[in-house]
């Protein structure tokens, strides 16, 4: 019970961190040249941080005749997504509407809290508390955001472009205890932080994942990880 307790506290709070971002976008769309509805339409619908973003983002530097950048940018960051739903799919089980409303909340947030716990049930717990948290949490922070648009000023001023990144950095630290995980975490971050720049939206993502998935594949630094002491050898024998 303990345990389900914790789950839903991790998933709450994880949820309250990233909707608080919501408002930073719906007060961006609004200043992009979307109206209220449509920003809300954008959150209902397409519902993934990075690629609203990324949309509001091209669109607002370029206006309808950059809408099909804009469109491209959203879908290339989507893409990660896929990967969260085939990594999902044995967590969340069988059922059609099941797995129709896992698609809609299979996001960062929600995939990172399911595989960090210990068992398939508590990972099924964490995935719709947090997905589901942050659904209902993004949406409504989308609404006030771009309700109150120019009032909150720049919304960086506020610190909740922070927001999200703090709940990923409190999720990943306790998981930093092989070598391999720190050489992944250190890798992502220099290999995204260095094509950013050069690079359009949604490409150093999935270049990042795809350094993951390669060093993962091979165990790369994780073999002494797994290695029996000597000592505990000993033990045994």
């Amino acid at each position: 019970m303990s345990q389900r307790r914790e789950v839903w506290r991790e998933g709450f709070g994880v949820a309250i961190a990233t909707s608080a971002y919501g408002i930073s976008f719906g007060a961006l769309a609004v200043a992009s040249g979307l109206d209220i509805w449509q920003t809300c339409v954008l959150s209902l619908l397409m519902f993934t941080g990075g690629s609203q973003f990324a949309f509001i983002g091209v669109f607002g530097a370029g206006g309808v005749g950059a809408l099909p950048s804009a469109i491209a940018s959203a879908a290339l960051l989507g893409v990660r997504n896929l990967a969260y739903s085939m990594r999902m799919s044995p967590i969340i089980g069988g059922g059609f509407w099941r797995r129709t409303a896992a698609a809609q909340v299979t996001i960062d947030e929600s995939t990172a809290v399911a595989i960090s716990q210990g068992s398939p049930s508590l990972s099924r717990l964490g995935f719709w508390v947090t997905g589901l948290g942050v659904f209902i949490g993004w949406n409504i922070t989308t609404l006030v955001g771009a309700m109150l648009g120019d009032v909150l000023g720049d919304p960086k001023s506020w610190g909740l472009d922070a927001a999200a990144a703090a709940a990923f950095l409190a999720l990943l630290w306790p998981r930093l205890k092989q070598r391999q995980a720190i050489a992944v975490g250190v890798a992502a971050a220099v290999i995204a932080a260095s094509l950013t720049p050069v690079m359009m939206p949604g490409l150093p993502v999935l270049v990042t994942a795809v350094v993951a998935i390669v060093v993962g594949w091979f165990n790369w630094l994780g073999r002494d990880d797994t290695r029996p002491s000597a000592a505990a050898t000993e033990a045994r024998a």
